[in-house]
């Protein structure tokens, strides 16, 4: 059972769901003053830990011929609108302050993913480069 193609796997889709959280949350704080705006988010962790649960055995996005396009994170994670609050009288929902705090927990999550790929990498090599001696 070979595991590292699996637990990689499962480590760049937690990047690519973070890098793409980034990207909602960005623009949920560009358009904090934007009447009418309506912010999103992307529940990732939910997604990864329904794959999980699913497979048992890590994400299932394998590709059995050359010529299928690859999954990206747009096709695996889902933006979703919250358009149940409105926290001003324009009708945006966008709190700056919690938007800025959903930021920073977003960084430290994918930090610890991007170290935990580059520990799982080094390992790697080491063992590619000790198996040469």
């Amino acid at each position: 059972m070979n595991i590292f193609p699996k637990i990689i796997g499962f480590l760049e889709r937690g990047l690519d769901g973070a890098a793409l959280r980034h990207r909602v949350i960005a623009d949920n704080i560009a358009n904090g003053e934007t009447a009418g705006f309506k912010r999103s988010d992307v529940d990732f962790i939910s997604t990864l830990q329904a794959a999980l649960e699913k497979r048992g055995d890590g994400v299932d996005l394998r590709v059995t011929n050359p010529r299928h396009l690859q999954a990206g994170a747009g096709d695996f994670f889902e933006v979703v609108t919250d358009t149940t609050t409105a926290i001003k009288k324009d009708g945006n929902n966008v709190d700056v302050e919690r938007e800025m705090t959903l930021l920073a927990e977003n960084a430290l999550y994918y930090n610890a993913v991007a170290d935990e790929t580059a520990r799982l990498l080094a390992l790697l090599r080491n063992a590619i480069n000790e198996g040469r001696r």
